[in-house]
């Protein structure tokens, strides 16, 4: 009997496929996986919906007051004297004497500088020199007139009594030789009153060698040394043109470009306040003085100038200030045509922003922002009117969330 041979064929072990155990393990891994990322999604979507999470830091600004006409135009500019000079020599020559400095405070008239007139000095010596020459040649001359003229009248009487003893002719060369002694004399006067002229021009080139204060004020600055060549206009190299330049301080002024569409809104004679950025918890009384008739093109402003009616040594030129043209109140909140007056306030430029072609503000309510629509006009030194939307004392973001989203919880920054 023939024993068969076993079947070895199942003994083979198969490679390419994974065990059952370790599918299972693969398939409870990709499992786990799958609900550790919803679980994610969903705590993320709830996050944001219910607001929770650490909030956003951001930037505000309260606005005050509200209501119609209490808040005016608002524009920015700097302090200027109304009255203000470069002061330059007008001649030219180099600078021998300099008498004042930064701050000095000199009066109208007052010799501030000299320049090197050795020179001038000699010229007005030598015109006194001349009209001396010239007034001496006079009395000569005017002494030979009034002996030619003597003898011209002898001579006159002497034909009348006889006149066989004195010809015609020597009658008429004697009248001549007279009327010619007082042509010489006309002549020599003329050349005294050119010497006197002479002497006046050399004296005032001497005069011009002296730079006077031109008004009564304060030295800002000085622009020439002791030493350098300065003259009325500047040819370049080493040549300087103003000595010092000095303003008066009493006619300080602030100029302030205003948006030309607030400009029918600013009048002459209206009360202002006056903020400089050096000192912005301290404001200053300040009125119109003048609207420049004329307007810039490339930015759409007209230049308003506004006198400062408090005095003080801090406002210095070249300040730069924020102007608020304080606009009168019509009948309590009455236009003038008697129907009540929209609510206007203004806001930080910053603060208003365009979301999909919608002009709107973000508020910060609660902890959480809060979209608001709002009708906005041009932007007028650094703030910009909100015509609806508004009404004063709503809390605005101003930075600090670059993609601002409605609920979005955020904390107030602390102002420094």
């Amino acid at each position: 009997m023939t024993e068969s041979s076993p079947d070895l064929s199942r003994l083979k072990i198969d490679r390419d496929s994974p065990s059952p155990g370790m599918r299972r393990a693969f398939r409870n891994a990709a499992l786990i996986a799958a609900g550790a990322v919803v679980l994610v999604v969903v705590a993320v979507v709830w996050l944001r919906g219910s607001g929770a999470g650490t909030p956003v830091q951001v930037a505000t600004a309260t606005l005050s007051g509200g209501g119609a006409g209490e808040t005016g135009v608002v524009a920015n500019g700097y302090v200027v004297a109304r009255t203000q000079a470069s002061v330059s020599a007008k001649l030219p020559g180099r600078l021998a004497y300099l008498g004042v400095s930064e701050g000095s405070h000199v009066v109208e008239g007052q010799v501030i500088a000299r320049l090197d007139n050795a020179d001038y000095t000699a010229a007005v010596m030598q015109a006194e020199a001349n009209l001396a020459t010239a007034r001496a040649s006079l009395i000569e001359t005017e002494s030979d007139r009034d002996q030619l003229q003597r003898e011209a009248r002898r001579a006159h009487e002497v034909r009348a009594q006889n006149a066989q003893l004195l010809s015609q002719q020597d009658l008429e060369s004697a009248e001549s030789r007279a009327a010619q002694a007082e042509a010489r004399v006309r002549a020599q006067e003329a050349r005294v009153q050119a010497a006197e002229a002479g002497i006046r021009m050399a004296q005032a080139n001497l005069e011009n060698t002296l730079i006077r204060a031109p008004f009564t004020g304060t030295v800002l600055r000085k622009d020439a040394e002791v030493g350098e060549v300065v003259a009325p206009s500047v040819g370049g190299g080493l040549t300087r043109g103003a000595v010092v330049t000095m303003a008066d301080l009493s006619t300080l002024e602030v100029e302030v470009d205003v948006n030309e569409a607030y400009i029918a809104r600013v009048h002459s004679g209206e009360p202002a306040r006056i903020t400089l950025d050096a000192y912005p918890d301290t404001s200053f009384r300040g009125t119109v003085r003048m609207t420049v008739p004329t307007a810039d093109r490339q930015r759409a402003t007209v230049q308003v100038k506004v006198s400062i009616l408090d005095h003080d040594p801090r406002i210095l030129t070249e300040m730069g200030a924020r102007v608020e043209f304080l606009q009168a109140a019509l009948g309590a909140g009455a236009s003038a045509t008697g129907a009540p007056a929209r609510p206007r306030v203004s806001v930080p430029a910053e603060a208003v922003r365009t979301d999909g072609g919608n002009i709107v503000v973000w508020l910060v309510s609660d902890g959480r922002l809060e979209r608001r629509a709002v009708d906005a006009g041009p932007v007028s030194g650094g703030m910009r009117e909100v015509r609806s939307g508004l009404v004063g004392g709503e809390l605005l973001l101003l930075s600090g969330v670059a993609n601002p989203t409605a609920g979005l919880r955020v904390s107030v920054a602390p102002r420094n």
